[in-house]
């Protein structure tokens, strides 16, 4: 793989320079991960005979890796980011390939593992390249963009899954050795095609943790939490309580899917106007919302129309993740980004590694319980939010200026 730097690159074609690889990545994960997500609920359902405290276990080991992606540090020490990201992205696609081999406990969870750390390090090795290979004033932009090249991608995997499960017979087998070769074949490509591309500042190859990161850490740490509620339970109630089936749930998989990609670029557009304190805060306060009206579908019986609706609103906000990536780049040392990528994942996952399984055992007595439990830590995000000031920088990280050190004038 013939090295050059990111200077150089610019005189490259469009379609070989480091956006186009970032854009061969925003296609290539989703393809296996997204379709993986959208068939586990009916898959583990139907096939494995799954209960909420068995998906809660899943989760839990699919979120170990994620927990222990600060290895990415050593692992860097020997190997180029690029590389491992290609390399993680050829290990998910194969596990997602093979998945419906093993229609069994042990075998899900043993794919499980494989595809996440596959998925895991592919993640925290992509969100690096990204804040080094983008510029900080177009990168609320990019992101938006590149989040949106994912979901058409994802689009039409999904409407080949609405279009053809019911009405071809098509099986859970078929659907995985497609969507994981895909992800497979793409990866080989851009691990041929494109040159590798040095960034301009070498990254840290040590484990990075500094007091003016305590914020992004703390912020980094509620996601991980959030993301499990939705992950986990969202779609297990969809298909539980209301009985919906692949090509249902898929539909709804859809209707996000086409609202993200046109709502993704606006959002990034948003994030640079308006900065990342109001649009976390935005996204915080809009989950108090959506998880306390979860919890009202069991207390108070409301029916599959507003859990749809809900459903949709809860994936909108996903898009405003990206504020917190912009965050820590305005923040951060540019030789931190890919150290304290790696530590980021860790922390996001601290509470992924056991928040499923407790919740999982929590949804046998009472599921509307664990939407209260969302509700109060959407309410802990939110506070978080607060602290972020409106033009985050070095040496101005918080609202009371930088944690540690001078602020900034």
């Amino acid at each position: 793989m013939r090295e050059i730097s990111l200077a150089e690159a610019k005189g490259l074609p469009r379609w070989r320079q480091p956006i186009a690889l970032l854009v061969i990545f925003a296609i290539a994960m989703p393809l296996a991960f997204n379709v993986w997500a959208a068939l586990l609920n009916n898959f583990v359902i139907e096939v494995a005979d799954f209960d909420g405290a068995a998906i809660g276990w899943l989760h839990s080991i699919r979120e170990v890796p994620g927990f222990l992606a600060v290895g990415v540090i050593a692992i860097i020490m020997f190997m180029r980011e690029q590389l491992l990201g290609i390399i993680s992205l050829a290990l998910l696609g194969v596990a997602t390939a093979i998945t419906a081999w093993f229609p069994t406990f042990g075998g899900i969870l043993t794919l499980t593992m494989l595809s996440s750390i596959g998925f895991h390090y592919y993640e925290t090795v992509n969100q690096s390249l990204q804040l080094q290979w983008i510029d900080k004033k177009r990168a609320p932009q990019m992101l938006g963009w590149l989040s949106a090249v994912g979901s058409c991608a994802t689009l039409i995997a999904y409407v080949s899954i609405v279009l053809t499960w019911k009405y071809l017979g098509l099986t859970y087998n078929v659907a995985y050795m497609i969507a994981g070769g895909s992800t497979l074949m793409l990866s080989v490509f851009a691990f041929f095609y494109f040159p590798y591309f040095r960034a301009d500042t070498p990254q840290v190859t040590k484990m990075v943790l500094k007091k003016r990161y305590g914020l992004y850490y703390a912020l980094q740490f509620m996601a991980g939490a959030r993301r499990q509620i939705f992950m986990v339970f969202v779609g297990f109630m969809m298909v539980e309580r209301f009985g919906f089936e692949v090509h249902q749930l898929t539909a709804l998989y859809l209707i996000n899917l086409v609202i993200n990609i046109f709502m993704a670029p606006v959002i990034g557009g948003l994030v640079a106007r308006f900065g990342e304190r109001r649009a976390l805060l935005f996204e915080y306060l809009g989950l108090i919302l959506v998880f306390s009206a979860y919890g009202g579908i069991y207390w108070f019986g409301w029916g599959v129309v507003l859990a749809s609706i809900l459903y949709v609103v809860d994936h909108i906000f996903f898009a405003l993740a990206l504020a917190l990536k912009t965050y820590f780049q305005k923040i951060a040392d540019p030789e931190d980004i890919a150290p304290t990528a790696a530590v980021a994942f860790t922390i996001n996952h601290i509470s992924a590694v056991f928040l499923p399984v407790l919740l999982g055992y929590l949804w046998l007595t009472s599921p509307a319980l664990v939407f209260v439990a969302a509700t109060f830590m959407a309410l802990g995000s939110f506070s978080l939010a607060l602290l972020i000031p409106r033009h985050p920088e070095k040496g101005n990280e918080t609202i009371f200026g930088g944690i540690g050190q001078p602020r900034s004038a």
